[in-house]
């Protein structure tokens, strides 16, 4: 396989088609592909029909050198994945001896005794399939290759499908390639996609080896660079190089170069490097932003308590937000927000507090504090600090926006305190 390989994604499953389920597999297959420099022209959702899976697998093979099928391995009868790409390949299914004994021992973990039968379909295998474990489900993933086409069918659950992707799959088409890709991703917040990409516009502009790739997230910009080589070290050196360039634009609007580090993971390792202690307290928000933290591994070593204060009357109890604040600006103000943070700060004896009070949507909007007003506090080591904020979208959108944002806040304040 050449750097240009061509890819194309099946998704297969009824309940993708009528929405039953969001289909992340295929997000993340298709940034996976793209870091490694594997062009995605085409994906393809198709339900539990074998007529049509297999009409869909001579379609992409038509036009990709590299299937990725996802979903239909299972042990029910509308799971035909694997029967339809032995279908294709001419290929008869064989029992896996390997397989079946890791399909015993998956049970035996769960305390099962007795395993239905058919879940032995699972240990079945189109004959000459290079089998891959599955360490989080019975389903094994498969790759088979034949004329120049390669398939690669993975199971369906995203916590299965990104742990065989890790284990077995990137390894195997790192090997297939000629040459070396690899990519970095540097994650800015503080800074809308627009403003990012006028910044390194003339790197864009500029760009050959390596590229370039600027993805709006919410409340963030992440850009891809990705760089290619003759060797992974000549390929990191080109990707450091520019990663290096980035730092000298964005500077400490970057929360990271790594890809697995999240902005709420960067925050806590912030607080723990300055050895300070964290609240929150939330209104709008209720609760996202303490869930966004706590999701965080370590978090308990900064994260004592928080406070959802919904009611007025929990601001002033919890909080201890005046009732003169709240009658003359309203809950959705400066003022309150800025009390919201020091009550918090004061009665959790936190160094850094955290504060939302807005209007989420979709109903209690006014023309004075419209849908998507939204006030965060910060409090950092006495040090406080209020902020108006707008975002646009639906409740959801907006309570998320929030989330991002505030993080992003305490972050700059943190940061700024330590200039």
């Amino acid at each position: 396989m050449a750097c240009d390989l061509k890819a194309e994604i099946i998704s297969v499953g009824t309940e993708i088609l009528l929405g039953n389920i969001v289909n992340t597999n295929a997000a993340f297959l298709a940034e996976e592909c793209a870091s490694l420099g594997i062009s995605v022209f085409y994906q393809t959702t198709v339900g539990d029909n074998r007529e049509r899976l297999l009409e869909s697998m001579k379609l992409a093979a038509g036009r990709a050198d590299l299937l990725i099928i996802t979903g239909g391995l299972g042990p029910t009868e509308d799971d035909l994945t694997k029967e339809t790409a032995a279908e294709y390949f001419g290929v008869p299914l064989v029992e896996d001896p390997h397989t079946k004994e890791r399909i015993k021992l998956f049970f035996q973990r769960l305390g099962r005794s007795k395993i239905a039968e058919n879940n032995w379909k699972q240990a079945l295998v189109p004959q000459g399939a290079s089998v891959l474990d599955n360490p989080n489900g019975s389903a094994p993933g498969l790759i088979l290759e034949k004329d120049g086409c390669v398939m690669i069918l993975l199971p369906g659950p995203p916590e299965e499908l990104v742990s065989l992707w890790k284990s077995a799959v990137l390894s195997y088409l790192q090997k297939k390639q000629n040459g070396v890709i690899r990519s970095r991703i540097v994650k800015v917040c503080g800074i809308g996609e627009s403003d990012a990409e006028m910044l390194i516009k003339d790197l864009i502009r500029d760009q050959t080896n390596p590229t370039i790739a600027t993805y709006a997230k919410t409340g963030e910009v992440h850009l891809r660079i990705t760089a290619s080589a003759d060797s992974e070290e000549e390929a990191f050196s080109l990707t450091d190089k520019m990663v290096a360039r980035l730092g000298e634009r964005f500077g400490s609007n970057i929360y990271t170069s790594s890809r697995d580090v999240t902005l709420e993971m960067a925050f806590v390792d912030l607080l723990r490097k300055k050895g300070y202690s964290l609240t929150t307290a939330e209104s709008c928000s209720g609760g996202m932003l303490a869930g966004r933290i706590i999701n965080v591994p370590g978090a308990s070593d900064v994260y004592d308590r928080g406070f959802i204060t919904y009611s007025n009357k929990a601001k002033e109890d919890l909080l201890d937000v005046s009732g003169e604040t709240l009658s003359k600006y309203g809950a959705v103000s400066y003022e309150t927000a800025y009390e919201m943070a020091c009550g918090a700060a004061r009665n959790a004896e936190a160094d850094v507090a955290i504060a939302v009070t807005g209007v989420a949507g979709p109903g209690g909007g006014t023309a004075e504090k419209p849908v998507g007003l939204v006030y965060i506090g910060v409090f950092v080591v006495g040090h406080v600090k209020a902020f108006e904020c707008h975002f646009p979208g639906d409740r959801t959108k907006i309570r998320a926006y929030t989330v991002a944002r505030a993080l992003t806040l305490a972050r700059a304040e943190i940061m700024a305190l330590s200039d």
